[in-house]
């Protein structure tokens, strides 16, 4: 029976096809997955059909199996991160996703505690926090002094540090 002599054949040349695929993806185990979802390639397609060279057969199968191994690695090592321990591994920056959480939650607070101040304190202090402006720059864009906004820059910095939620953040 043409199937069971394809399987023989590529059981008894596993060794050379090992290798053939292990050349390809770069590790022993991947080469042995390889190897095995060949194989059921081969046992499947020789149930349908007759062929001529078995031996060229199954290295061509276990070439093309190893070349799809080989590609869905390279496509996932662009978008996937693996870690060895098994835990999430940190997102760029550095950051893990509860100090990501953990950001946000001050940012919200943050943005609470400005809301409690003049509209125009809370966009001079955002102009010097955020935007980098120098206080008399502030001064020229609120149509105010220096002065003022070095005050009001300072109203903003006294109900931040008042608040307890940002109290205990900037502990940690």
């Amino acid at each position: 029976m043409p199937s069971s002599s394809l399987a023989e054949v590529f059981i008894g040349s596993r060794l050379h096809l090992r290798m053939l695929a292990q050349r390809i993806v770069g590790t022993l185990d991947l080469a042995e997955e390889v190897v095995q979802e060949a194989y059921l390639k081969v046992v499947e397609r020789a149930s349908i059909e007759v062929v001529g060279k078995p031996q060229a057969f199954c290295s061509q199968v276990v070439r093309n199996v190893a070349l799809d191994h080989y590609r869905r690695q390279k496509v996932e090592s662009t978008y996937r991160i693996y870690s060895d321990d098994g835990e999430l591994p940190p997102v760029a920056g550095g950051f893990t996703p509860d100090q990501l959480v953990q950001d946000r939650r001050m940012l919200a607070a943050v943005d609470q505690a400005l809301d409690t101040l003049p509209a125009r304190t809370r966009h001079a202090f955002e102009l010097y926090r955020l935007s980098g402006m120098t206080q008399r720059d502030i001064g020229k864009k609120l149509d105010c002094s220096a002065t003022l906004v070095n005050f009001m820059i300072k109203d903003a910095m006294q109900v931040l540090m008042s608040c307890p939620v940002l109290r205990t953040g900037m502990a940690d």
